[in-house]
C-alpha cells in the first residue's frame, strides 16, 4: 500500500498472513463506526465483502449493483465511504465517483477493481477517488485503506503507487472526453466517430482486426453502449472525430 494522510493517521501496519480474527476493535470503545456502501455488480462478491467488513467494526449500510443505484443510496444513506467497482451496469464506477465527489464531497470513494492499468487509475484519481485497491487486497489492507481515507488521507495499492507521483508532478489534464477510456481506446473510438470500419482502424493504428474488436468490446462495456452507431453518436457529441 502507498498511503498519504493529511491528518497523520495511516491505520495499523500490515501483518503478513493476518486473518480476520486477528483484527482488533477500535481503541476507543465509544468511537463511531465507519458507514460503508459496497458497490459491485457481483452479488457473491458483495456478500463476501459485507461479511468480512462486519467482523472489523465497520458498518455496511447498503449494497449497490449499478452506478446509478450507488448514487441513489449515497443520497439516501450519506455513508462515510463507498467501495466502488469500475465496470458497472448503466454508469461506470469512474462516472459515479465523479458525481459523488461533486455532489456529496463528504462521502469518500475507494475504487476496488481488477483493473490495474495506468489509464484507469489516473481516470479514477481525476474523478475524485481517494483510494484505489485491487480486488486481491486482503482484509487488513482494505480496513487500513478505509480508516486512512476516512481520516482524510489517501490510500493506493503498491502496484499503482508510482502513478500517484506521476499524476502529482504533471499538470492536470482538463476536459478529456471519456476519461475512463485508455488513450488507445479513445483513439479507436475517435476513428469510429469518423466512420472508419474495423479494417481501416486496424491499418491506421497498426493493429490486428481482432485487437480492434477487443478494444471496441471494452469501449462498449465501459461506456454502456449498445452498438457501433451509438458509439459514434456519443463520440461526436463529446467532440471526437472530424
Amino acid at each position: 500500500m502507498v498511503a498519504a494522510s493529511s491528518r497523520g493517521r495511516s491505520g495499523s501496519p500490515r501483518r503478513e498472513g493476518s486473518a480476520v480474527t486477528g483484527l482488533r476493535a477500535p481503541a476507543d470503545p465509544g468511537a463511531k463506526m465507519i458507514d460503508v456502501l459496497i458497490t459491485d455488480d457481483h452479488p457473491v462478491y458483495r456478500s463476501g465483502l459485507r461479511s468480512l467488513l462486519s467482523t472489523a467494526s465497520l458498518n455496511v449500510v447498503g449494497e449497490a449493483s449499478t452506478g446509478r443505484e450507488a448514487l441513489a443510496l449515497v443520497h439516501q444513506l450519506h455513508p462515510h465511504l463507498v467501495l466502488m467497482d469500475v465496470n458497472l451496469p448503466d454508469l461506470s464506477g469512474i462516472e459515479a465517483t465523479r458525481t459523488i465527489a461533486t455532489r456529496c464531497p463528504e462521502t469518500a470513494v475507494i475504487i476496488m477493481t481488477m483493473m490495474e492499468d495506468r489509464d484507469t487509475f489516473l481516470a479514477a484519481l481525476r474523478a475524485g477517488a481517494r483510494g484505489y485497491l485491487l480486488k486481491g487486497a486482503d482484509l487488513p489492507e482494505v480496513c487500513r485503506a478505509i480508516e486512512t481515507v476516512h481520516s482524510g488521507g489517501l490510500m493506493f495499492d503498491r502496484q499503482v503507487g508510482s502513478w500517484v507521483i506521476e499524476h502529482m508532478i504533471k499538470p492536470p489534464v482538463a476536459n478529456i472526453p471519456f476519461p475512463e477510456l485508455t488513450d488507445r481506446e479513445r483513439a479507436v473510438l475517435e476513428l469510429v466517430a469518423d466512420g472508419r470500419g474495423n479494417a481501416a482502424i486496424a491499418r491506421e493504428l497498426g493493429l490486428s482486426i481482432k485487437t480492434v474488436r477487443n478494444y471496441l468490446s471494452r469501449i462498449f462495456t465501459k461506456l454502456q453502449l449498445v452498438d457501433r452507431t451509438e458509439a459514434a453518436v456519443r463520440a461526436r457529441r463529446a467532440g471526437l472525430g472530424h
